[in-house]
């Protein structure tokens, strides 16, 4: 039996242990979401039941429902007409473990910070980050959604607008956990430390880094990646035929998938640039952990990518990049916070 003065004890380093949990889900949930877009299943269920829909189809009557909600949407009438029930219920598979993950962070999350709250163990200060962290993931459910509707009534695909946003929050959401944990555990070694703030320079590359990864997830959206499976030149050129100049200078940016690629493959060296001085800055105070996963997490990634454009988009090596992508992420977040606590 916890004595009531024990049971009242801040427990900081418990609650990073947690959120470091919780962060590996939002990593393993990013990393299916890869492989719900790069295997066109995002569309297969077309309805959000968020308590409901954790059960899968059970029985045959069952599954002929899903598939007859499936078959009403365009991308089955203009792309996979025909279908076999078996392939629909592949792609439900991966669609159904996507958001069940989902559910399984969200009660993850809220269970046990309602637990730590009760046992009065989150130091003083933290319980609004936790708070927002959780309204967080709730968000990120609904704009999971609001980003499957844009597939359902005109549009063969989701809005690679939308999907840019729902990979971003995630990603932001594991960054965000990352960062709360390594205070926790900086706050466990001492208990007069101070959150980490973030520096200028940190927030410059991860400006830099969030370009990047918003023109990868403009790039998956637009199958932008099929455009072209050559690399250093696109087809040949530098700046690849086939951009169309006609729509706004945003339109062109965004959304013409030649430009998108292109934009996507170089600025990869200006995001690994800014992590590269980021990696040293973290080692000079004192990071030497932080600054081998930049360097390491960033130098794979190149190399995934590369290997992943000239093997035409091969499924494993594509589901790999987005995977280290979001351990970039990680590894940014662990090096921007170190500098930002030298001085705590």
């Amino acid at each position: 039996m916890i004595a009531p003065s024990q049971s009242a004890r801040p427990r900081p380093a418990a609650i990073g242990r947690w959120l470091l949990g919780v962060a590996f889900l939002v990593f393993c949930m990013v990393v299916v979401g890869g492989i719900t877009r790069l295997t066109e299943s995002g569309l297969s269920i077309t309805q959000w039941k968020p308590i409901t829909g954790a059960i899968p189809p059970l029985t045959h009557d069952q599954w002929m429902a899903a598939f007859r909600d499936y078959q009403q949407i365009p991308e089955y009438r203009e792309i996979n007409r025909g279908m076999s029930l078996a392939d629909f219920q592949f792609i439900f598979f991966w669609e159904w473990v996507h958001r069940l993950l989902g559910r399984l962070i969200g009660l993850a999350f809220a269970l046990p910070l309602v637990w730590f709250a009760w046992k009065r163990a989150i130091p003083a200060g933290y319980g609004p980050r936790l708070v927002a962290l959780l309204a967080l993931g709730g968000l990120q459910g609904a704009i999971g959604w609001w980003m499957v509707k844009s597939g359902l009534s005109v549009r063969t695909d989701v809005s690679h607008y939308r999907l840019a946003v729902h990979l971003l929050t995630a990603l932001f959401i594991m960054g965000g956990l990352i960062w709360t944990a390594l205070d926790l555990f900086a706050l466990a070694r001492n208990p007069q430390a101070r959150p980490a703030r973030l520096r200028p320079f940190a927030l410059v590359v991860l400006l830099l880094l969030l370009v990047q990864l918003m023109l990868g997830a403009f790039t998956a959206g637009l199958d932008a990646g099929y455009v072209s499976s050559t690399w250093p030149l696109m087809n040949d050129h530098l700046v690849p035929e086939g951009i169309d100049w006609t729509n706004s200078l945003w339109a062109t940016l965004s959304s013409d998938p030649y430009l998108v690629h292109f934009l996507h493959r170089w600025w990869a060296w200006v995001a690994a640039a800014g992590l590269f001085m980021l990696a040293v800055r973290a080692k000079r105070a004192g990071r030497r952990g932080a600054s081998i996963a930049i360097h390491a997490s960033v130098g794979t990634q190149i190399i995934l990518g590369i290997a992943t454009v000239l093997s035409g988009i091969a499924l494993p090596l594509a589901v790999l990049h987005q995977a280290v992508g979001a351990l970039v992420v990680a590894a940014a977040a662990w090096g921007a916070h170190g500098i930002g606590a030298q001085r705590a």
